[in-house]
């Protein structure tokens, strides 16, 4: 609305009416301000400050209270929406992260008083405990891997073969690879609008994600006939699979990985993976090995040996030098055809990795430097 004076009033009328005007203004606004908050009322307040970082192991101290000094019946404190421990004053309470997951924890205060409930919330960063151990490798054996293959997944399978899903617009297939020789033995052919990425056998099927087409193809192990197409909706990009035996497990380019029904294919929960730096992102292709997540982590040397209950990273293995740059053709996309390519033979203990479109597939153990 808008307000005015009539052009009519006199020059002095019409500074008295303004200068009214500009009153009851005023007051308007302060009984407007007192109608929506009292003088007396109070706000509550939370300790630590929002984004502080601990490690894993730490004892928080956090602490709720009152602006106004009012002493609480009781105070509970929850953690990701779920209770964790309650005080009867404004003391602090010791909250342990020793079996907290690492990343962005929700910390709540509910101050209860007279039967009424007031909630302050603040984060905390939970990462590693310790720096990761730092660990090489020892190449066993060598074997041939077709340089066609831009490597997304990789598994290792019973007779020397692999299932082997590969990337690019045009040239993406989900094969099936000889140990001995790297020939396709089977192939299924992607169409030309799909980028193809990682694989997860589960059963008789085989899942396997697209980059950034928001599809996934469930396939059969044996045919490599598609059974169904079901939406990738919760990551940001499809990346990286593995399985776990129960789970299944999948990240996006971030440093998220989720665990997904074995059945549905839906997403349950999802751990962050954090060093004692901070976040670590672009994890990429996965392998369960032995009750850990390996993870190559994109566009670097490194494989990351990761904790599936809390997200720490507890290993850093540098593969660099793997295959000589000497070695390599004086025309090869070093930027583009990085490491890529983990699979686990559990009967033989036997470790394989490889890159997009290496001439070589290796056969090696972890050593820790």
């Amino acid at each position: 609305m808008r307000f005015g004076l009539r052009r009519t009033f006199k020059n002095t009328n019409m500074k008295f009416n303004t200068r009214l005007f500009i009153t009851a203004l005023f007051f308007l606004a302060i009984a407007g301000y007192y109608g929506c908050k009292s003088p007396g009322s109070e706000t509550i307040n939370i300790t630590p400050d929002a984004g502080t970082a601990y490690k894993l192991g730490d004892v928080v101290p956090v602490k709720a209270s009152s602006s106004a000094g009012t002493m609480p019946d009781s105070v509970v404190y929850l953690i990701d929406s779920i209770r964790n421990t309650s005080r009867k004053d404004t003391l602090a309470a010791r909250i342990k992260t020793d079996s907290l997951p690492c990343g962005s924890r929700l910390v709540t205060a509910r101050f209860y008083k007279g039967g009424k409930v007031q909630e302050a919330s603040t984060n905390i960063i939970i990462k590693a405990a310790a720096p990761p151990v730092e660990y090489t490798y020892r190449v066993n054996k060598v074997y041939p891997h077709d340089p066609a293959s831009y490597t997304e997944g990789l598994e290792y399978h019973d007779g020397d073969y692999f299932f082997e899903s590969t990337g690019l617009e045009k040239e993406s297939y989900l094969l099936k690879v000889d140990l001995k020789t790297g020939k396709r033995l089977q192939a299924a052919k992607l169409d030309d609008q799909y980028f193809g990425e990682g694989i997860a056998t589960v059963g008789d099927k085989i899942l396997m994600l697209t980059y950034r087409e928001g599809k996934a193809f469930v396939y059969d192990k044996n045919t490599f006939k598609v059974l169904s197409t079901i939406p990738y909706t919760w990551g940001r990009e499809g990346w990286g699979m593995c399985f776990d035996g129960k789970h299944i497990l999948n990240d996006d380019s971030s440093n998220r990985i989720f665990f997904l029904n074995k059945d549905t294919f839906m997403p349950e929960s999802a751990i962050d993976v954090y060093d004692d730096k901070g976040p670590v992102n672009a994890v990429n292709e996965l392998e369960y090995i032995d009750g850990k997540i390996y993870a190559n982590v994109y566009t670097t040397d490194n494989i990351l040996v990761i904790n599936p209950k809390n997200g720490a990273v507890l290993q850093r293995i540098d593969m660099s030098n793997l295959w000589p740059m000497a070695q390599r053709p004086a025309n090869f996309d070093n930027d583009q055809n990085v490491l890529n390519g983990i699979a686990y033979d559990k009967k033989g203990g036997r470790i394989f990795v490889t890159g997009k479109k290496w001439p070589h597939l290796y056969q090696v153990s972890f050593i820790k430097k």
